[in-house]
Parts: C-alpha cells; sequence; structure tokens
C-alpha cells in the first residue's frame, strides 16, 4: 500500500496594516475592516476522522479465518494530523498499479487521512489487504466514481510478477455503502483469482483487496468490505 509522508497546510490572513488606523478619520471603521479580516479561517479537515481514528475501524485479526497472521509492513497510518490533498490528472492510468495493494493510486487523487494493513497465509499464499481513505467535501465520490471506470482504461494487463495476461472485469456492488465497485482480475496463469472491492461511506472511501487460490477473491473481499463500512457507519 501506499507511503505518503505527512504535512499540515496552515492558513493565514494578513490583517490591515496599523498605519491605516494612525492616519485615518474613521479608525474605527478601519479597525472593524482589519478585524473582520482577520478572521479565522474555517478548518477543512473539521469533523473528518484521523489516521489514528480509521485504524479503529480496521477489521482486527479475529476477522480473519486461522491461518492468516498480519503483515507488520503493511500497517501504516496518517496519525492524528491530516495531509494536504492532492489531485493529478490521470488521462491514461497505469494499469500495473493493480499489482498492488495501492491500487486506488490509479485515480491520481490522493485524500487527508488513511489507515491500511494486511493479513497474509503463508501456506497458501493469499492475501487480505484494507485501507481506509477520507476525503475533503465531495471527492470521495469522485474517487469512487474513477474507480468504476478503471475496466474501461484498463481491460487487461500484463501482471509484472509472473508475466501473465490479466484480464479486468468490474461491476457494481448493490446495498454496499453509499455504492461500491468490485473489480476482478483472473489469468490462465493463476490458480484462482483476486478481486478489489471499493464502497463509499461518507467522505470515507473503503477499499480491499482480497486473493485467493480456490476462487476469485470477490466472497472474502465483498464480506470484508461489509465489515468495514459497518465499522464506519454515523462516522464518515
Amino acid at each position: 500500500m501506499r507511503q505518503i509522508s505527512l504535512a499540515a497546510r496552515l492558513f493565514t490572513v494578513a490583517a490591515l496594516p496599523l498605519a491605516l488606523t494612525a492616519c485615518s478619520t474613521i479608525a474605527p471603521k478601519a479597525a472593524g475592516l482589519a478585524a473582520s479580516a482577520a478572521a479565522p479561517v474555517p478548518d477543512p479537515n473539521k469533523g473528518l476522522l484521523t489516521g489514528s481514528q480509521l485504524k479503529t475501524a480496521l477489521a482486527p485479526a479475529s476477522f480473519f479465518a486461522t491461518g492468516f497472521t498480519a503483515d507488520p509492513e503493511s500497517s501504516r497510518d496518517t496519525g492524528d494530523g491530516y495531509r494536504p490533498p492532492a489531485a493529478t490528472e490521470v488521462p491514461t492510468p497505469d494499469c500495473t498499479k493493480l499489482d498492488k495493494t495501492a491500487w486506488t493510486e490509479i485515480t491520481g487523487i490522493t485524500g487527508v487521512s488513511f489507515a491500511q494493513d494486511a493479513y497474509v497465509n503463508k501456506n497458501s499464499s493469499e492475501e487480505f489487504a484494507q485501507e481506509i481513505d477520507v476525503y475533503r467535501g465531495t471527492t470521495a465520490t469522485t474517487v469512487l466514481d474513477a474507480l468504476g471506470k478503471i475496466s474501461k482504461g484498463c481491460p487487461k494487463y500484463t501482471d509484472g510478477d509472473t508475466n501473465a495476461k490479466v484480464a479486468v472485469t468490474e461491476k457494481p456492488l448493490a446495498g454496499v455503502g453509499d455504492g461500491a465497485w468490485a473489480i476482478t482480475l483472473t489469468s490462465s496463469a493463476w490458480q484462482g483469482g483476486t478481486t478489489l472491492v471499493a464502497a463509499r461511506v461518507g467522505t470515507a472511501v473503503v477499499t480491499v483487496l482480497a486473493s485467493s487460490s480456490t476462487d476469485t477473491g470477490m466472497p472474502g473481499a465483498t464480506k470484508l468490505t461489509k465489515q468495514l463500512v459497518t465499522s464506519l457507519a454515523g462516522k464518515a
């Protein structure tokens, strides 16, 4: 999953020069304008969940079947602060990002906070990766819409690890959060498959990856996504 450095953005508004009040015959009015200009700027992150809060919404170890253990290198979050949001135009999606658990990067949009981790079954090479990203305003809807078009931009690609040809199919999932998409990756060279599910809950986008050696990963990915959606209900 992604690693993003943390940063904070402070907004300040300059007050009117004091010289205006010293040489003006309407000092009281000028002073009032200065006070108005120096009013605090509303916090754009007010009410948004932090990485620390999102971390507690992730599914615990007890959710996963016997044999799955946490991957400590995949556990990251933005802590108690926020990072500046960013959006990069992506005229042509980088389909190879579907090889990674940070597949939301394909949209070019990053939020202000996130939390993520993963659980791996070393005996079967199966994996679950879960992530929650939070965005300002209506950006979460924009992100989900972009994820819903991945299969159009990436109907197929070449797996960087095995050099296998991978087919990408996608469908909406009804009744999951405020909207959801399931993206399934399959290849004749693989045993089983991988499914990526994205769902919006208010200002948050839940993204789940499930790889399975016995099916496409859809059952596991859907179950985990619903768990995270339930955890965020009424909070995001």
